[in-house]
């Protein structure tokens, strides 16, 4: 299912949560799973996510996945034995569907034995999905479907029903009380810090350069927090630590977070409303506009791109102001259409030009005298002596930047950005206060 909730608020895992409870008398078969599709589709609400979860009769060993109102909630391995019937799933999850929609939603909700094609996750990460594509895929399935609205949900619930993962991370969600919604989260950020530092398998909780929580939202809507790592046993023990206000529930999902799928490589043309990962050459220093905005203008195969590194980003925007003309880099973001500039997400800095610049005009090697410009671009000359020169003192300068990757502050990461933790890496500098 997808699309039943809205920048006012609630939210499609609270949602999931609720489906799992009607579903009592059936096995969760597997971890629920949230699914994140394309971060730069103009009409998402969030985080763009989707929900999959499979019921049946299940078999092989049980997983605790969550807690619902004091009942703890298990998965099984693997089903066996017939799939329930799903037009009797439609006619119980359809009215938690109506009850639990924001107004301005376009819930879509899809059930099927079978799963869409593969492909058409990737489309739906990657590109914009018109319902035509999807609802053809279904119909070759036989799935159903319920929706309301405009139904636009229909689009990513199948699109998240056929991710099969090459990447996955986990997510555990915990959930505020019912009459909590809409009230200032009350929690303790110094557990928070300390679970980042003691729980290496966990990310995107906690910025330590700037001392802020980065797992808990600032929306009105049912989530506490999201506690995000590779290894979902480690996340139940972790959230045990972490001390806020009294909890109603919380659920582990296995999803697509953190793991670059939605990065277009090897392409042969740029499309706005799609993310990328591009190399060239940087072709100017960095410039600052009104808001506390950097753009940079990077020469590559594809043409001239601007590249812009947004106020929420930080300290990470002094990269760019390191930058010169003739430095390598490999960046990644999204390409939006107006105007046209590439948000970057992460910048990989693959070699450095020598950074040359004049300090003063040649000295005559008659007289010592400093020569005067004769003007731009035609050289110097000693009026007494009438020597001349092209070239004038120069001198190398320090790079206040090195090869490697480099990523914003934890706070300011999209939900698919792979962060450099997951994949084994380090900033070489850290830019503070204009500091290395």
């Amino acid at each position: 299912m997808d699309d039943t909730d809205s920048m006012r608020g609630n939210c499609t895992t609270f949602l999931a949560t609720e489906i799992i409870r009607e579903l009592s008398d059936l096995d969760l078969i597997g971890y629920p799973r949230l699914v994140r599709l394309n971060p730069a589709t103009p009409w998402k609400t969030r985080g763009n996510g989707s929900l999959v979860m499979r019921f049946g009769r299940g078999a092989g060993g049980s997983i605790e996945v969550g807690e619902i109102g004091g009942r703890r909630i298990f998965c099984r391995t693997f089903q066996k034995g017939p799939e329930p019937d799903a037009r009797e799933l439609i006619s119980r999850i359809a009215p938690l569907v109506e009850e639990r929609r924001e107004e301005d939603s376009d819930p879509g909700l899809v059930v099927s034995v079978r799963k869409p094609s593969q492909s058409l996750y990737w489309l739906g990460v990657r590109t914009i999905l018109g319902r035509g594509t999807v609802e053809r895929e279904l119909e070759s399935i036989g799935a159903l479907r319920f929706e309301l609205g405009c139904g636009r949900g229909i689009i990513g619930a199948s699109c998240g029903m056929a991710w099969r993962p090459r990447d996955r991370t986990y997510e555990l969600l915990a959930y505020r009380p019912e009459d909590r919604w809409g009230t200032l989260r009350v929690f303790d950020p110094e557990s928070i810090r300390e679970v980042d530092a003691k729980h290496h398998t966990t990310f995107n909780s906690w910025e330590e350069r700037g001392r802020k929580v980065a797992m808990v939202p600032s929306t009105p809507c049912p989530v506490m927090y999201g506690l995000r790592g590779d290894d979902p046993q480690e996340l139940a023990v972790a959230a045990r630590e972490i001390r806020t206000e009294p909890l109603d529930r919380w659920m582990i999902f296995l999803t697509n977070q953190g793991t670059d799928d939605h990065i277009i490589r090897g392409f042969s043309e740029m499309v706005p409303n799609r993310s990328y990962y591009i190399e060239g050459v940087s072709l100017s220093r960095s410039r600052h506009i009104p808001g506390g905005h950097v753009l940079m203008d990077l020469a590559t195969a594809h043409g001239g791109v601007t590249c812009a590194a947004y106020e929420p980003s930080k300290e990470f925007r002094m990269l760019f102001d390191r930058l010169i003309p003739g430095d390598r880099i490999g960046v990644m973001g999204e390409l939006r259409e107006e105007p046209r500039t590439l948000n970057v997400e992460k910048v990989r800095v693959i070699s450095l030009a020598e950074d040359i610049r004049k300090v003063a005009n040649p000295s005559c090697p008659v007289c010592g005298r400093r020569m005067d410009s004769i003007g731009s671009g035609k050289g110097y000359r000693c009026r007494p002596c009438r020597t001349r020169s092209d070239s004038p003192v120069t001198e190398r300068f320090a790079r206040w930047v090195a090869p490697g990757w480099y990523e914003p502050p934890t706070a300011a990461r999209r939900h698919l950005s792979k962060p450099l933790k997951r994949m084994g890496l380090e900033q070489p500098l850290e830019f503070v206060n204009s500091r290395n």
